[in-house]
C-alpha cells in the first residue's frame, strides 16, 4: 500500500472549493447559511441572557394564546381558525356620578369557524380606599344581554379568567335550558355559551358586545380594563403549554445545540489526534499506556454513565460539555489515527528531519498531525450530529437544566405535556425536524470531504 493513500494534499481553501462541486455539499452549506443567519438574527435582536430570562418568565406571555398550533398548519385544516381579539377603544358612558358608576362598551365581529380557546380580562385600576365592583354583561346576536358575574376586583392588578368560571358556565346551562325548553343534549361549556348556537354546537357568527360597568367607591379612582379572547392560531411555530411561541425556543435553541455538538466534536477530536499521535510516535510505555487506558474508557457504559452523572450533579450544558470531552478522551478514535501515525512516522520527510535534528514535539506538532488531518475532518463533521442527539436524549430523559431553551428541552415539555396525545405534532415535530436537517446536513457535507480526501472514494 501506498503511504500516501489516505493523507490528501488539498489545503481549507482547496477542499472548500471541491465542496461546492458537489450537490449535496452545495445542499449542506445552504442549509447551514439558513440556520446560521437565523441564529445571528435572533441573537442580534435580543440578548441570549434576556431571551432565556423571558423564556422562563410565565408572567410574560399571559397575553398569548395556549397551545396554539402554527399559522401555516392552520391552512391545512380548512377551517377559518380563530386568531387573538385584543378589545381596545371602547365606548365609554357615565352611568352615575354619586356612586361612580362608568360602563365600557366593546363591539365584537365574530367570523370565525371555531370557538376560541380562552376569554380573560386584564385589569389595572387605582383606588382610594377600596377596589371597584365590575358587573359583566354578554350581549349575543339574539339580542340576549346576559349577566356574567359580578366581582370586587381583588388587587391594583388582576385577571378575571371567564373560561374558567363554573358560575359562568351554570348561567349559560340554564340559558340554554330555557331557549331549548329541555336540557341541552351536548355539553355546555364557557366558550359555547358565549359564541355557540342555542339549537346546535356550531359557533354563531355574528355581532357581540362585552359591557363592562365599574362602580368606583371614590371619584379619583380609575381603571385600565384590557380583555382578550384567546384564539387557536399563533406564528410561525404555535405556542406550548405556558403560552411561549416555539419559534422564540427553536430560534435561540438551534445555536445553543449547534455549538454543543461542534464544541464536543472538535474537542474530542482535537485531543485524540495528540493522544494518538503521541502514542504512535514515542511508542514503548508511553503507546502501552494510552493503548491500555483507551480500551478501558472503550468498555464504560457511556450513555448510563452520562445519565447518573447529570442526574446527580444537575449539570448545565455547558457544564455536560466538559464532563462529554472527560469522559471520551480515551476513544476509539485513538486506535484508528495512531494506525496511520505509524505509517506516516516511515515517510522519507520524516527521517530527513531526525536527521536535521528537529525535535519530537516538532515532529509531531509540525510533520505529522497535519499529515493526518485530512482524513480526520470527515468523521468529526460527522460526529457532530451525535452529540446533538445526545443532548436531546439527556433533555428526554429529564436531567438537564430545565431553564436552558434548547431543542431537546422543547421536544422533552412536548412529552411530559402529552403533546402527541393532544394532537399538539407540531410541538414535537419542529424542533425535531431542525435537529433531523442538521444531522443530514452534517452527514452529507462529511462524506463530500470524505469523498474528496480520500483517493479511492474519488475514483468511484
Amino acid at each position: 500500500m501506498d503511504n500516501m493513500e489516505f493523507t490528501s494534499s488539498y489545503s481549507l481553501k482547496g477542499i472548500l472549493r471541491e465542496v461546492l462541486r458537489y450537490k449535496t455539499g452545495v445542499f449542506s452549506l445552504l442549509i447551514f447559511a439558513i440556520l446560521i443567519l437565523l441564529s445571528v438574527y435572533a441573537y442580534l435582536s435580543m440578548p441570549y441572557d434576556k431571551a432565556k430570562e423571558l423564556w422562563n418568565d410565565s408572567q410574560a406571555w399571559l397575553k398569548y394564546p395556549r397551545n396554539a398550533i402554527p399559522t401555516w398548519l392552520a391552512f391545512f385544516t380548512g377551517k377559518n381558525l380563530p386568531k387573538n381579539i385584543y378589545l381596545k377603544d371602547p365606548k365609554i358612558e357615565s352611568v352615575s356620578e354619586t356612586p361612580k358608576i362608568v360602563k365600557y362598551v366593546y363591539d365584537i365581529n365574530y367570523t370565525y369557524d371555531d370557538f376560541p380557546s380562552e376569554f380573560n380580562i386584564f385589569l389595572n385600576s387605582t383606588f382610594k380606599n377600596n377596589p371597584p365592583n365590575l358587573r359583566i354583561y354578554w350581549i349575543n346576536p339574539y339580542g340576549d344581554r346576559i349577566l356574567l358575574f359580578e366581582k370586587v376586583q381583588r388587587a391594583e392588578k388582576d385577571i378575571f379568567y371567564i373560561g374558567n368560571e363554573s358560575s359562568i358556565e351554570q348561567k349559560f346551562i340554564e340559558y340554554y335550558k330555557e331557549k331549548l325548553g329541555f336540557y341541552p343534549n351536548f355539553p355546555v361549556t364557557v366558550m359555547r355559551g358565549l359564541f355557540g348556537e342555542t339549537e346546535n354546537p356550531k359557533v354563531n357568527k355574528g355581532n357581540y358586545k362585552l359591557e363592562i360597568e365599574v362602580q368606583f367607591t371614590d371619584k379619583s379612582d380609575t381603571i385600565e380594563i384590557e380583555p382578550i379572547i384567546y384564539g387557536k392560531v399563533y406564528g410561525v411555530a404555535g405556542t406550548d403549554h405556558l403560552r411561549r411561541p416555539l419559534e422564540l425556543g427553536i430560534l435561540y435553541g438551534t445555536p445553543i445545540d449547534l455549538a454543543f455538538g461542534l464544541g464536543a466534536s472538535l474537542s474530542i477530536t482535537v485531543i485524540q489526534l495528540i493522544l494518538a499521535t503521541v502514542s504512535g510516535w514515542y511508542g514503548g510505555w508511553v503507546d502501552n499506556l494510552i493503548q491500555r487506558l483507551t480500551e478501558i474508557y472503550m468498555l464504560l457504559p457511556f450513555l448510563p454513565l452520562m445519565i447518573m452523572i447529570s442526574l446527580f450533579y444537575k449539570l448545565t450544558i455547558w457544564q455536560l460539555l466538559v464532563v462529554l470531552i472527560i469522559l471520551s478522551l480515551f476513544g476509539s478514535g485513538i486506535k484508528t489515527q495512531r494506525a496511520m501515525v505509524l505509517q506516516v512516522k516511515t515517510l522519507p520527510y520524516i527521517e530527513a528531519a531526525r536527521t536535521y535534528g528537529a525535535s519530537n514535539m516538532r515532529i509531531v506538532f509540525l510533520y505529522i498531525i497535519p499529515k493526518i488531518l485530512p482524513p480526520v475532518i470527515p468523521g468529526l463533521i460527522i460526529s457532530i450530529p451525535a452529540y446533538i442527539f445526545l443532548e436531546a436524549i439527556l433533555s428526554l430523559f429529564g436531567v438537564l437544566d430545565p431553564t436552558e431553551p434548547t431543542l431537546g428541552r422543547i421536544i422533552e415539555e412536548a412529552f411530559q405535556n402529552g403533546a402527541l396525545y393532544k394532537g399538539f405534532y407540531y410541538w414535537v415535530i419542529e424542533p425535531s425536524l431542525i435537529i433531523v436537517l442538521l444531522a443530514i446536513s452534517f452527514a452529507l457535507l462529511g462524506f463530500v470531504i470524505d469523498r474528496i480526501v480520500n483517493p479511492r472514494l474519488k475514483e468511484v
